[in-house]
């Protein structure tokens, strides 16, 4: 069983920002389309290595794609 991914991304807003197809940044970054679309779906978590390259594919940081869910604050704490 696969386990949904907390992880999330703004791939597809990057992609059609920069005016690319799915299939165009899949062979950009050396993934098959269908991959690219696990991923833009959120799921299936792209490696460390691979999150580089989308980031690098669009000119900019890890965390201008993906975002990770802060912790949920311990009861009582301000």
């Amino acid at each position: 069983m696969v386990k949904p991914t907390l992880v999330s991304n703004s791939i597809r807003l990057h992609r059609e920002q920069a005016g690319l197809t799915q299939a165009e940044l899949a062979r950009t970054i050396g993934v098959t389309r269908q991959t690219l679309i696990a991923i833009e779906q959120q799921k299936y978590s792209p490696t460390l290595e691979l999150a580089f390259q989308i980031a690098r594919a669009f000119g900019v940081g890890l965390d201008e794609i993906f975002q990770y869910p802060a912790p949920p604050s311990p009861e009582g704490a301000s």
